[in-house]
């Protein structure tokens, strides 16, 4: 199918400096600033990528290997909630400890130079208890999220408890904190009053005050030392934003459990998957963006795209991992140029002191886990390999990506979510090269194979005809066109730009396949005097590669020479890199892969036999922890290693099961794993919910969505507890009713057909070997 998009009419917008309200400098004289597009440090372009992670449901003992899994997927700033609840459940006592300890957690992100913004409240939602909010606050002789003298005067005591945990921890200090988000979703979004929940139903105030009150708390909170270089707000659903004072964060979900109180039927697909202009005045307002605000006033950043979803009880389903980063995609191209992930981490919920469990009513007692890039208990999944790697793009373009504009091809605006026959693409361009964008994922519906598509790109001087384009349903891409490559101009390539790595020897560009592409680069031959040191003198070259391999070709003129690698996609998702000595270092591992500035960690993720790694430019390694047999090997012409666990190694084990109750059973843990990175229970059941009790104290729970289960041993047991787990199934009911026959005004529930069925439990050791680099 043909499709067309227009770029002669484009012109360059304004570009202007916000006010110094958004303006920070460190002690060493380093600056953070914004213009009406993007995020600058020092002067240039900085992509923000935001991942949020709660420290105070992540176990402390995890907490840095979480920062460098974050920092190793390509995120830049961690953003965390201050759930109130969790410092202060007890009026007038405070916690900052375990892992609750907020300043042990941000040093550990200023030691591997990780950004942070700090979600203050003194409302945060999160699916916590009252959206964070204590429960002595409900009896108390004043509205909460109001400007009233009570509820003010705790608001301050908070926040001064808060700043008290920063101190020295801001930019402007030479730390970490860059950022303050006050309040959430005012006047948009409240949370049960968790009391009241079953009995009168009653939820905490979204709050009536207007953009006074966010300016009252912006202002408290610098009165009691929380002062960072900017300050945020969300700005959806019609939430207070006081934009003189705070920058305007966005977002977007593609599954809406809490739509599920009060509605039965099928989930709608939604309209996120559609490209948008969320960064033109032309286009003041577009689904799920209605600023009020001129749009090119502020750059359009996002704090909340939906990085996953907790299950809730009315609605129970497995995510698409794709679906996270094409809605990233999708971001890109409407103009995002500060991307933010809720959630990137899971968790769990700390248990209470009065209150046993800190959940909202609807959602598991303790597990938080989200589906995220990062499971609750570090797991890594898919969608955190296929977010790095549009990560790594943003990361190695930023300083060319972030001047440039979305231009949308005519009425894709108007695309139905249920239309998936129309190709959906879109263009960010300054007017002469730019990226063209590709989605063909669409929650809740069934997508198709795109085949032999065709754009052409209409440019003042030319049009560049882009054809055969297929995609794999499901994925995304970004294709350049244009692209200056140290002087010699890439026309088009159907390959998705990945990292650029620079020598002594010559510059690489590295690309990929994406999933259904085949790849091909057309070059302007200007310049180009030959591929491969064979001479050519054509004026425009066109050079295929295989997609179901790794693949490289020289391009040298001018007394320059460039090498070009194309990656498959299975490589994209294996692709990390780090800085080794001042040379940034491309690595392919198909293990999770962490570095700390002198080793490298690798584990055996889903119970692989063997890590393989390759680094380029090649580095020596040598193994500082871990009972690993390590050889050398040379694949492509990139050198590794490859680490296999010795024969010592614990196994994973299926447990038996004894069943002591209609849907209880328990299982005996048969080691310490004391010598392992962490052990994974995998459970599989049929029915309801799922709990696991030591000692009769829950440890776990589970919402069914028919996925395995993952319970972190090291998290929850310790050698010196009990091993009996016990393991708790609550049925899928079939018939059910309540029995009220008795004359004394007994109720008892008599239920038939009910499904509780413990299937399999499996213990999965995670190991990790530590390799120095020489």
């Amino acid at each position: 199918m043909e499709n067309k998009i227009n770029l002669t009419s484009y012109r360059k917008r304004e570009r202007t400096k916000l006010s110094d309200k958004f303006y920070g400098k460190d002690p060493s004289g380093k600056e953070l600033s914004f213009t009406n597009y993007y995020m600058e440090m020092n002067g240039k372009p900085f992509f923000g990528i935001t991942g949020e992670c709660h420290f105070s449901r992540v176990h402390e003992n995890q907490w840095e290997d979480t920062i460098l899994k974050m920092k190793m997927g390509g995120i830049n700033i961690i953003a965390t909630y201050m759930f109130w609840i969790h410092h202060e459940e007890i009026e007038g006592q405070f916690r900052f400890d375990g892992n609750r300890n907020i300043r042990k957690f941000i040093e550990l992100c200023k030691k591997h130079n990780m950004y942070v913004i700090v979600r203050i409240g003194p409302f945060d939602h999160g699916e916590v208890r009252n959206g964070g909010l204590p429960d002595w606050m409900y009896g108390k002789p004043f509205e909460v999220r109001s400007n009233n003298e009570g509820f003010l005067a705790y608001t301050k005591i908070l926040y001064h408890k808060f700043a008290e945990q920063f101190d020295g921890l801001y930019f402007k200090d030479g730390g970490p904190i860059i950022g303050a988000q006050i309040e959430n979703e005012y006047m948009h979004s409240a949370a049960p009053w968790e009391m009241t929940t079953g009995v009168t139903n009653e939820w905490v105030p979204g709050g009536s005050d207007g953009v006074e009150y966010m300016k009252i708390l912006k202002k408290m909170a610098q009165d009691e030392g929380i002062c960072t270089p900017f300050y945020t707000c969300t700005g959806w659903g019609g939430a207070a934003t006081p934009t003189d004072e705070m920058l305007p964060l966005w977002g977007g979900y593609a599954f809406w459990p809490w739509i599920f109180y009060d509605y039965s039927g099928e989930h709608p697909a939604t309209p996120e998957y559609i490209y948008r202009d969320n960064h033109n005045n032309q286009v003041p307002k577009t689904y799920n963006f209605e600023p009020t605000y001129e749009p090119e006033s502020f750059p359009y950043a996002c704090c909340e795209m939906g990085g996953g979803m907790s299950l809730y009880y009315n609605y129970r389903f497995q995510l698409p991992y794709e679906s996270v980063d094409a809605m990233a995609n999708i971001k890109l191209a409407s103009g995002c140029n500060f991307l933010g992930y809720y959630m990137y981490r899971g968790g769990s919920n700390p248990k209470g002191e009065k209150t046993p469990y800190m959940n909202e009513c609807q959602c598991p007692k303790i597990s938080y886990d989200y589906q995220a890039a990062l499971g609750e208990y570090g797991q890594v999944r898919p969608s955190y390999h296929r977010l790095r790697a549009l990560h790594t793009f943003v990361g190695n373009y930023q300083d060319r990506f972030c001047d440039m504009e979305t231009v949308l091809p005519e009425n894709s605006q108007d695309i139905k979510p249920e239309d998936v026959e129309t190709l959906r693409y879109a263009i960010r361009t300054d007017g002469k090269s730019g990226f063209l964008f590709l989605n063909n994922y669409q929650d809740h519906m069934v997508c198709k194979r795109k085949e032999n598509e065709k754009i052409t790109i209409v440019l003042p001087e030319e049009e560049i005809v882009i054809d055969h384009i297929s995609l794999e349903a499901g994925e995304e891409a970004v294709f350049p066109f244009k692209m200056d490559v140290d002087g010699f101009c890439l026309n088009y390539a159907k390959a998705q730009p990945l990292s650029i790595i620079r020598t002594e020897e010559r510059n690489t560009y590295i690309f990929f396949a994406p999933e259904g592409v085949t790849p091909e680069y057309v070059w302007d031959g200007n310049g180009i005097e030959m591929i491969d040191g064979k001479a050519v003198h054509e004026t425009c070259l066109s050079i295929s590669q295989p997609a179901d391999e790794m693949s490289s070709y020289q391009l040298s003129g001018n007394g320059k020479e460039v090498e070009i690698i194309t990656l498959t996609r299975e490589q994209s998702l294996n692709f990390y890199e780090i800085e080794v000595k001042g040379q940034k270092t491309a690595v392919l591992c198909n293990s999770p892969l962490l570095y700390d500035g002198k080793n490298i960690r690798v584990e055996n993720s889903n119970n692989m036999e063997c890590v393989e790694l390759f680094m380029y430019p090649s580095c020596e390694l040598k193994e500082v922890m871990g009972d690993t047999v390590i050889r050398e090997v040379e694949e492509n012409g990139w050198k590794g290693i490859v680490v296999q666990w010795g024969e010592n190694k614990p196994e994973s084990r299926k447990l038996d099961s004894k069943q002591v109750g209609p849907s209880r059973y328990t299982v005996q843990i048969p080691e310490t794993y004391e010598k392992c990175k962490d052990a994974l229970m995998q459970i599989m059941y049929k029915g309801n919910i799922a709990q696991a009790f030591i000692n009769g104290e829950m440890i776990s729970d589970n919402f069914s969505n028919q996925a395995v289960w993952e319970i972190g041993l090291k998290e929850v047991w310790k050698p010196e507890m009990n091993n009996e787990i016990t393991i708790l199934i609550t049925p899928i009911k079939g018939d059910v009713k309540i029995d009220v026959s008795s004359t004394m005004a007994g109720r008892m529930e008599v239920e038939e057909n009910s499904i509780a069925e413990l299937e399999s439990v499996e213990i999965k050791p995670v190991l990790e070997a530590v390799l120095e680099i020489i």
